[in-house]
């Protein structure tokens, strides 16, 4: 297949260019001027005048896990047996099926990080997912992507035995503390041959401790961002800050550290005093300040397929327009660790490739094809 004629977005060239699109196989082969129909057979998608884009990512979501429609029947987002649940997976809880999915890719959207809801202080583990398949095998791109935990007001006021923001900084040391100790006791029983008893919950926290994968950490209010970013100095771990909703407060703080923010969700009523200071601003200045940003729907909290509504909003208020369109492409498949396979139209990743009818921001653009692996979702 050749997509001829469009406007393709190459960061590398700074923004929409006019070249043409070669995919076989579901992969992009080659992003070029003039690229001969002979190369594909008789497959043309004719593109004149059309915007194309990478599929969408959005880095944190809770779709396929908060069914769309369901009600608490199918909310699987949060399980409330303990404060702390490294042992949860996701996947163990996705269902293809969810509505939500064939809307989000209508609209653009390509792949996902599920994860666990934020009621937890250590909420279980996230996975990253392409929003294409029958059964969470197929879906997944990355099964232990993260592991989630939580500050703030949703753990506290989620009916534990803590009540303060102490006592939940407390239990996140101390699960990082028994990982310590089960990392060593598993490595000293591995060298004398004696029987060692897998701990599934320990297990999902070592590749943390190694820095295989970060801690996403629910974070909205200042000081529970500084908290966020303390305990993951304290043990040198990857840290992904999610939500930051006060981040222009401590934007200097923000600035030193090497930690990127997923912003969001932004386009909903203020719910609760930790959200006060949600604004649309937050992502340019961040960005301005050199913190590479993600901009999530936060789904089911506002839908996935707005996602690009969300990006434009954050440019009306002050984004840069290609970092706007990176917010939603590149930096999450880079902060998900998919950047490899996602995030960019060029030769060797796949072929999740949108086209739009016009700047994917316009108010009155149009969603008119997407390709996830090579395979169009919009027949």
């Amino acid at each position: 297949m050749i997509i001829k004629n469009g406007q393709v977005l190459l960061f590398e060239e700074g923004g929409f260019v006019k070249r043409d699109i070669l995919v076989k196989d579901g992969k992009i082969i080659k992003v070029a001027e003039g690229i001969s129909p002979e190369e594909a057979g008789e497959e043309i998608v004719d593109a004149k005048g059309k915007f194309i884009t990478p599929g969408l990512i959005d880095a944190h979501s809770h779709i396929c896990i908060s069914e769309e429609g369901m009600g608490a029947i199918a909310d699987d987002c949060n399980d409330y047996s303990d404060a702390v649940m490294p042992y949860l997976e996701t996947i163990d809880g996705i269902n293809p099926f969810d509505l939500a999915v064939d809307t989000a890719v209508k609209a653009g959207v390509t792949s996902a990080c599920v994860c666990p809801g934020s009621d937890s202080v250590v909420g279980g583990i996230c996975s990253v997912v392409k929003l294409k398949g029958k059964v969470a095998e197929e879906m997944v791109l990355e099964r232990k992507a993260a592991v989630k935990c939580s500050f703030g007001e949703n753990p506290k006021r989620a009916g534990y035995s803590f009540k303060t923001r102490m006592g939940n900084a407390y239990l996140l040391r101390k699960c990082i503390e028994d990982a310590i100790d089960y990392k060593h006791r598993k490595e000293e029983a591995a060298k004398d041959g004696s029987y060692f008893r897998t701990d599934i919950g320990m297990e999902n926290m070592l590749p943390l401790l190694e820095k295989k994968i970060p801690l996403h950490a629910h974070v909205h209010r200042a000081d529970d961002v500084c908290t966020a970013i303390r305990i993951a100095k304290e043990y040198d771990l990857k840290l992904v800050i999610v939500h930051c909703t006060d981040g222009i407060s401590i934007v200097d703080f923000l600035s030193k550290h090497d930690y990127p923010v997923i912003l969001g969700p932004t386009m909903y009523p203020r719910s609760k005093l930790e959200s006060m200071g949600r604004c649309f601003e937050t992502a340019g200045v961040l960005n301005k300040a050199g913190i590479k940003i993600c901009i999530t729907a936060d789904h089911d909290v506002t839908p996935i397929y707005y996602l690009s509504v969300y990006a434009a909003q954050s440019v009306r208020a002050g984004l840069d327009e290609i970092e706007g369109l990176k917010a939603v492409t590149k930096n999450p498949a880079e902060v998900l660790g998919i950047d490899d396979r996602k995030g960019e139209l060029m030769a060797g990743r796949d072929a999740d490739i949108v086209i739009w009818s016009k700047h994917p921001f316009d108010y009155d653009t149009k969603v008119e094809k997407v390709f996830l692996e090579g395979q169009d979702m919009t027949i």
